[in-house]
């Protein structure tokens, strides 16, 4: 598959590779596009403060997108300031979770689960990239591992300020065996 003459056809100069690289780059586009989504769904005044860090977030997406084919723009500075805020927001009430949680609560947090999930899939994507040969400077990674956290504690305190508890989700997979699955 080739691209179209018509410019019109064209979503994106790279749409055709066959490498991993593109696909990384379309999952930070989509990451930058949930957090943005967030941001415009985060209505609740007792919220500034996260809609202010998803604001400064959002950029931090596509500098990673353009940080593998293109110039690094992604640096230190910009991995510790994620991780104090990470290290902020868990010290929030509701900041922590005990285990793992099911994925609830309302907008904008289906939203942030879903930037969870898109920073998963650029990292696996990154994976690839690094397997077929091409150099992901580590930085890169690393942000998104710890921006899919910061993601993460983000939904935590949203449900904890709106007064929903988190549903407590444990595994038939993983620990010890259940003899049946627990019902409500």
């Amino acid at each position: 598959m080739k691209h179209s003459r018509d410019p019109d056809e064209n979503c994106y100069p790279f749409i055709y590779e066959a490498g991993a690289l593109c696909d990384f780059e379309v999952f930070t586009d989509e990451l930058c596009g949930h957090l943005g989504a967030a941001l415009s769904l985060l209505e609740d005044p007792a919220c500034q403060d996260i809609v202010d860090d998803l604001a400064a977030i959002q950029p931090l997406a596509f500098h990673a997108n353009g940080s593998v084919r293109g110039r690094l723009a992604i640096g230190e500075a910009d991995i510790d300031w994620l991780k104090a805020r990470l290290a902020h927001w868990r010290s929030q009430p509701g900041g922590q979770a005990g285990g793992f949680v099911l994925p609830r609560g309302a907008q904008p947090v289906p939203v942030l689960h879903q930037g969870r999930s898109a920073c998963k899939k650029a990292i696996r994507a990154l994976v690839q990239v690094e397997q077929q040969g091409i150099t992901v400077p580590l930085q890169v990674p690393r942000l998104l591992n710890v921006l899919c956290n910061l993601l993460f504690v983000l939904t935590l305190v949203i449900n904890h300020r709106r007064g929903l508890a988190e549903v407590p989700f444990v595994s038939l997979s993983y620990g010890r065996a259940v003899a049946t699955r627990p019902r409500d």
